[in-house]
C-alpha cells in the first residue's frame, strides 16, 4: 500500500486517534480528513512518520500533544494514544509546550521552488535574499538550503517531508499577493522590508550610480527625462523610475 493511503484497521494491532488544528487538517490526504482520525498501526512507529503519512510535513508542525503531554518527533505511538497536532502561532491548551518549529533564521534568507518565480521577484523587490532558478531539482534545493542556511518555500508537500529539511514552509495561496502575505506573516518580515535594494532578476544588491557613468547605455528619452539610476552589483542591470517603476510603486502602495 502506498505511503499516505488510508489503511485497513482490521490488519493492525493498535490504533491512535489524531486531531489536527488551525488549518493543518486541510493538508491531510484523502481518507484522513475528519475531526477525529483513527490511525491504525503495528509495533510502535515514530509520531513524525505517522503525521507525514497522513499528509502533514514536519516543517508545518510546532506542537504535538499526546494524552495532554507535550512531546517531540521522537515519540513512539502507543495503543489508544490521543494525539493533537498544532501549527506555528496556534493556541495550545497547556502552558509552556515544547516547540518543535525551529527559530526563524536572522536574517531570514530563502530558496524557492520552480513554481514560485513570481513570488521570488516580489520578495526581492521587498529586499529579501531569495535564491531562485527555474531549473533546480528538489535535491538541489535541499542541498542549497542546507549549505547556505536558507528557508525553503514550496508548493510541493513532498520536499518538506524529507529529513534533510529543517526550515521550510508550504505556500498555500494560488495568488501572488496572497502568497506574499503568507510568507511575510509566517516569518514576521513586515518590519524587515527594504524596498528597491535587490535586483528582481538575479537577487544582487543594488547601488546608486551616477548618470554620467552609464550615459552610453541609455536610450535618448531616458537620458532626457531621468536623473536617478541604480545598478545591480551582480548582473549590471540598470534601474530607474520609469513607467514600470510607477506601476510597481502603485502596487506596493496598495499592498502595504
Amino acid at each position: 500500500m502506498g505511503r499516505g493511503a488510508r489503511q485497513n484497521p482490521d490488519s493492525f494491532d493498535s490504533v491512535a486517534r489524531f486531531r489536527f488544528h488551525s488549518g493543518l487538517e486541510r493538508l491531510l490526504v484523502h481518507g484522513y480528513r475528519s475531526n477525529q482520525i483513527a490511525y491504525p498501526f503495528n509495533e510502535h512507529p515514530g509520531i513524525k512518520d505517522a503525521i507525514e503519512a497522513m499528509g502533514v510535513p514536519h516543517t508545518e508542525v510546532d506542537v504535538i500533544l499526546v494524552n495532554g503531554r507535550s512531546v517531540d518527533f521522537s515519540c513512539k505511538l502507543q495503543d489508544q494514544d490521543n494525539v493533537q497536532v498544532f501549527p506555528v502561532f496556534s493556541e495550545v491548551p497547556i502552558n509552556s509546550p515544547r516547540r518543535l518549529s525551529p527559530l526563524t533564521l536572522d536574517p531570514a534568507t530563502f530558496i524557492l521552488d520552480v513554481h514560485l518565480g513570481k513570488l521570488a521577484r516580489r520578495m526581492r523587490l521587498l529586499g529579501f535574499d531569495v535564491c531562485y532558478r527555474n531549473d533546480l531539482e528538489d535535491v538541489e534545493i535541499m542541498n542549497i538550503a542546507e549549505s547556505e542556511n536558507r528557508i525553503i518555500l514550496t508548493r510541493d508537500l513532498g520536499i518538506l517531508k524529507h529529513r534533510k529539511v529543517v526550515h521550510g514552509y508550504l505556500v498555500r495561496s494560488d495568488q501572488i499577493d496572497g502568497q506574499l502575505r503568507e510568507v511575510l506573516k509566517r516569518y514576521d518580515l513586515y518590519g524587515k522590508i527594504r524596498l528597491w535594494t535587490r535586483c528582481m532578476i538575479c537577487n544582487g544588491l543594488m547601488a546608486r550610480v551616477e548618470k554620467a557613468d552609464v550615459l552610453d547605455r541609455l536610450e535618448p528619452r531616458t537620458r532626457l527625462y531621468y536623473e536617478d539610476f541604480h545598478r545591480c552589483s551582480s548582473c549590471d542591470r540598470l534601474y530607474w523610475q520609469g513607467s514600470h517603476y510607477v506601476k510597481i510603486a502603485a502596487w506596493l502602495n496598495e499592498f502595504l
